[in-house]
């Protein structure tokens, strides 16, 4: 049982993403402080007299009815800075270490897997294969058929557009 879970937590996954969620947090802080010391301010500096920020209050006399615009643009900002280093410094690197690996073991990383519509069609393709060879024959001149009044549209189709009439 033990064994298990010493496997599990060895796994390469585990360990990188214990890594990322380490460096992510301690990265976030960082982005916080720029974005709150440095973003933030030049952001208010487009408020008006009465509202610190760029907002507005519903209630003229009451704080808590700020809309702060100026949090929310903080905010996105901070994201698209943690996003931006975490693709270019965690993302990116390990893609190309990835792609790397790949190469020695022989495989194209350019190439790309198939879609699923591709996959769907090799599986219908491959039961067609098998049905026609596990298909019991038929003995045709043993069949009594009535060609005059059937015609042949070259389908296995109804010629009714699937619809019977009664």
């Amino acid at each position: 049982m033990l064994k298990g879970f010493k496997d599990f937590i060895l796994r390469g996954n585990v360990i990188e993403l214990a890594v990322a969620v380490i460096i992510g947090s301690a990265f976030t802080a960082i982005v916080t402080a720029v974005t709150n010391s440095l973003i933030q301010p030049l952001i208010n500096s487009f408020g008006s007299a009465e509202v610190q920020g760029l907002g507005f209050r519903i209630i003229r006399d009451n704080p808590s009815t700020l809309i702060d615009f100026g949090a929310v643009i903080t905010a996105a900002i901070n994201f698209l800075i943690v996003a931006a280093v975490v693709y270019f410094l965690i993302v990116m690197p390990i893609n190309k270490i990835n792609d790397a690996a790949k190469r020695r073991q022989g495989i194209d990383p350019t190439v790309s897997a198939p879609t699923t519509e591709e996959l769907l069609a090799q599986i219908r393709d491959l039961i067609e294969a098998q049905s026609k060879v596990s298909a019991p024959q038929v003995n045709e001149s043993a069949v009594p058929t009535a060609t005059a009044d059937v015609k042949d549209t070259g389908s296995s189709q109804p010629t009714d557009g699937g619809r019977h009439q009664a």
